[in-house]
């Protein structure tokens, strides 16, 4: 593998931000040194040298939330063309969702995606296990040092996977070995609130009400449950995608990352939109769960700062734009937003609303502490060679020419971005240089420490 001396960078790492450089080998992080450059040491023989020219130089971004459609959802996305997006966008892992053909509702079929994905993926890469009302043993027998975790939906979404039975649900809570990331709605609220909705519209609901369907209610009052749940049996209990700031009140802040057994993420969709956006974006602004009110938005940026909620996420979810203009009732949720996640985050920073640090610890070091994942996450000597640098004032605007989902757009078409992601390093692989990809080396499975 290659070698590589990056030097004169700007290191954001572990809290602290200092001009220093690093040395990668086999994959892996030899050296760190603080400071200027060193002057006397030795390098392996064909080391490229970088000089950073003070950019940021900082872990690759894990995303624990996306859906890159593979298999059998291939004309919307797939492992390879949302992996590249990805690198491309600083991400060097993911965690994928189980809502494919097949579901991936059995290790066996679990099995079969993670050989897809290493003849595929650019990023290293896990896989939820999914769950049913009639999968219990299939869940007892995961080995979670090779399985990020398990994936329930209250409420129904892409794919409908839904967990209806609370019997099944609080014999998982009893039994799985694995963490436990939900998509927490309540389905009966949702199903009522879609029946008056309709009475009155008919299929054409305005896209306005999809926060009135999906409503608070229904986020609280599902999550609530799950936390008892959760506490009920002590299980390792992950709330995805937060959307209201409600349910901050659910966790706690007082606690260590790694000692937490209930945890919570937002999505960036829901701390960059808000519902005065739907009269703009429309349908391609549909989620699930609901992009709410702005008091939500800045309640959720304000739990991301006190450590409330522990990590950012994506739910990256490419559809074909054509299926996304269609009417609400036939309208899919979700949207691709992989490619660009760090960059719109880097702007919280130059608004003044986030610290660089506190960015890279929930993109970067909590999903690796979360999850448990060996030897990622963070810029520390022996670890692999996971790393990202930004120029943080290159500016750029995203446009069909530059966008890279396989579904071809993106709700932040025409927003200009002041940071740009200039290089990836995937294992010590260089796969993204300054718009070049270099391909020839996939990404790893990611494992885990139990």
């Amino acid at each position: 593998m290659e070698s590589y001396f990056i030097h004169n960078a700007l290191i954001v790492n572990e809290g602290k931000q200092f001009p220093g450089s690093l040395i990668i080998t086999d994959g892996r992080i030899r050296e760190i040194y603080d400071g200027p450059r060193p002057g006397s040491f030795s390098l392996p023989s064909g080391t490229i040298e970088i000089d950073a020219g003070g950019q940021v130089l900082m872990p690759g971004v894990i995303d624990d939330q996306v859906h890159f459609r593979d298999p059998g959802l291939t004309d919307k996305g797939d492992l390879y063309t949302e992996s590249r997006a990805a690198v491309a966008g600083g991400v060097t892992s993911f965690m994928d969702m189980p809502n494919t053909l097949p579901k991936a509702t059995s290790l066996e079929i679990l099995e079969e995606k993670y050989n897809l994905a290493a003849t595929k993926s650019l990023a290293n890469f896990s896989f939820f296990l999914g769950a049913t009302n009639d999968n219990l043993d299939e869940i007892k027998k995961a080995d979670p040092s090779r399985i990020c975790g398990l994936k329930i939906f209250t409420g129904a979404s892409t794919g409908n996977m839904l967990v209806s039975d609370p019997a099944v649900l609080d014999a998982i809570f009893r039994e799985s070995p694995l963490l436990i990331a939900v998509h927490s709605e309540d389905e009966a609220i949702i199903q009522a609130n879609l029946k008056t909705y309709r009475e009155r519209y008919g299929n054409d609901i305005p896209i306005e009400a999809h926060p009135l369907i999906r409503s608070e209610e229904a986020c609280y009052k599902s999550s609530e449950m799950l936390v008892r749940l959760a506490r009920k049996h002590k299980a390792r209990l992950h709330l995805l995608h937060l959307s209201t700031a409600k349910e901050l009140d659910l966790l706690d802040n007082r606690i260590p990352l790694a000692e937490k057994l209930i945890t919570g993420e937002v999505c960036v969709h829901h701390l960059w939109f808000d519902e005065r956006d739907y009269a703009e974006l429309g349908s391609r602004i549909k989620w699930n769960p609901a992009i709410k009110t702005e008091k939500d938005k800045l309640g959720l940026l304000q739990g991301l700062i006190n450590d409330t909620v522990d990590i950012v996420a994506t739910d990256h979810a490419p559809h074909l734009l054509k299926e996304k203009e269609n009417s609400y009732t036939s309208c899919p949720s979700g949207a691709p937003l992989i490619q660009h996640s760090l960059v719109a985050m880097l702007a919280f920073y130059h608004m003044g609303k986030l610290p660089l640090e506190k960015i890279v610890e929930k993109l970067c070091h909590s999903p690796a502490v979360l999850y448990r994942i060996k030897e990622r996450g963070f810029i520390r000597k022996g670890y692999f060679a996971d790393l990202v640098l930004v120029d943080m004032d290159a500016p750029w605007t995203v446009a069909p020419d530059n966008i890279l989902y396989k579904c071809g757009w993106s709700p932040f078409e025409g927003v200009t971005f002041r940071s740009r992601v200039n290089m990836t390093w995937v294992n010590g692989h260089l796969v993204f240089d300054r718009g070049r990809f270099h391909e020839s080396v996939k990404g790893r499975r990611l494992s885990f420490n139990t």
